[in-house]
């Protein structure tokens, strides 16, 4: 992003831009949240909106993409803490997440109190470096070297680029609404909860690239692939690689739970709906256990396999496509169900919810043309689960 708009200002406009988006999204997942108050994500949503078909697509591709995920974040902890321990990254990666997996088998108390200790390490560990960004003082960007400014269609490109950049790193605000069942005031705390989460990441992010940019100056963080990690070398010396490590560690942790968490509760609601039934099954402290393992098992199976990439790549078209089809599901909604219960109703609706879908659009289709041929890939294989969803529909709906 410095790369593309080596202007301070136009850098930090762009994580503002992308924090109203988040915020708009946030206004139109409440609706959809505390409207249709069931476990499981965009599934749930699309689903109601536009049928069976469309919600199972959207589910099954949000597993094994949720799945890919937490592949790719347990490989990155197992990488970053390899200068730690005695053992193989793959060893660290598969413990991590077969460790998470037995603390949700004991009950979703036990889940959500790791996850909260997970999520405070890693605000924390932000927190201390953005202090420590702002404590080490300003260096002059006479040190890095000058960098012409982008005019005309290269800043326009630069502004889509960085922004496509920007929201799927927003991304996972909406957590919360895969687990709507869980909440004892679905009415009240979803929408605490999707705003709360826009406004913290939003001062995380703002916060830590100040600070980045006080350190090393936007001209000294263009075409850098390691930013942090520069930041942390000026500030604690040969130092700074532990500290990125551990930071690294930390805040990955975090995201390997709720990626576990999520993915299982995404395969509970396919089950429900009568894809591979016992998917749907809950043990005593509330886990949807079957959906828990074979989510872990798949995981497992993609790290080992190294395959995890591959399938990441082949459902980003439905991970962007996921955005469009739940705004496109609430201009629906308002209009085949307009006397439905709302106990949060979107503001704005429909400016503000027919400008997030034109967004998103919009982001559809730079994502396909920037990946045509994964794209195209998404689009076979979309034809190819027609006849799986049609053999998984005969179970019919249990919930």
């Amino acid at each position: 992003m410095a790369k593309l708009l080596p202007d301070s200002r136009l850098f930090l406009l762009v994580w503002v831009v992308g924090a109203l988006y988040a915020s708009l999204g946030a206004n139109a997942f409440a609706e959809l949240a505390t409207m249709i108050p069931e476990s499981g994500g965009h599934t749930v949503f699309v689903r109601r909106a536009m049928g069976s078909y469309a919600g199972f697509v959207i589910g099954w591709s949000d597993w094994l993409s949720t799945c890919g995920s937490m592949a790719i974040a347990a490989i990155v902890i197992g990488e970053s803490a390899k200068a730690f321990l005695p053992v193989t990254p793959l060893a660290t990666s598969s413990f991590v997440i077969l460790a998470f997996a037995l603390v949700q088998l004991r009950g979703v108390k036990a889940a959500g109190r790791t996850q909260e200790l997970t999520a405070l390490a890693k605000t924390a560990v932000f927190v201390g470096l953005v202090v420590a960004c702002f404590a080490a003082g300003k260096v002059r960007s006479a040190v890095a070297p000058a960098i012409a400014g982008p005019a005309g269609f290269g800043l326009f490109a630069g502004l889509v680029l960085s922004m496509q950049s920007v929201i799927f790193t927003y991304d996972g605000y909406y957590g919360a609404v895969y687990f709507s069942e869980e909440v004892k005031n679905p009415a009240r705390d979803l929408p605490r909860a999707i705003f709360g989460g826009v406004a913290a990441v939003t001062a995380i992010y703002l916060l830590i690239n100040l600070g980045f940019l006080r350190v090393l100056g936007v001209r000294a963080m263009a075409g850098d692939p390691l930013v942090a990690a520069s930041a942390a070398g000026r500030i604690f010396g040969p130092a700074g690689d532990g500290v990125i490590r551990v930071l690294t560690i930390v805040s990955l942790l975090s995201a390997v739970l709720a990626f576990q968490m999520m993915a299982s509760r995404v395969l509970y609601r396919l089950g429900a709906r009568g894809f591979m039934r016992s998917a749907a099954l809950v043990n005593p402290g509330g886990t949807p256990a079957v959906s828990l393992l074979a989510s872990t098992a798949v995981t497992l199976a993609m790290l080992w396999t190294g395959t995890f990439e591959k399938v990441l790549a082949l459902t980003a078209f439905f991970f962007v496509a996921q955005y469009t089809l739940d705004f496109a599901s609430l201009l629906v909604l308002r209009r085949t169900e307009p006397d439905a219960p709302r106990p949060f109703r979107a503001r704005g609706h429909p400016w503000t919810t027919g400008g997030v879908f034109l967004i998103s659009v919009i982001f559809l289709a730079g994502a396909i043309a920037a990946d045509t041929r994964n794209s195209v890939y998404s689009l076979a294989l979309l034809a190819l689960s027609y006849p799986v969803f049609r053999l998984a529909d005969r179970g019919g709906d249990t919930r």
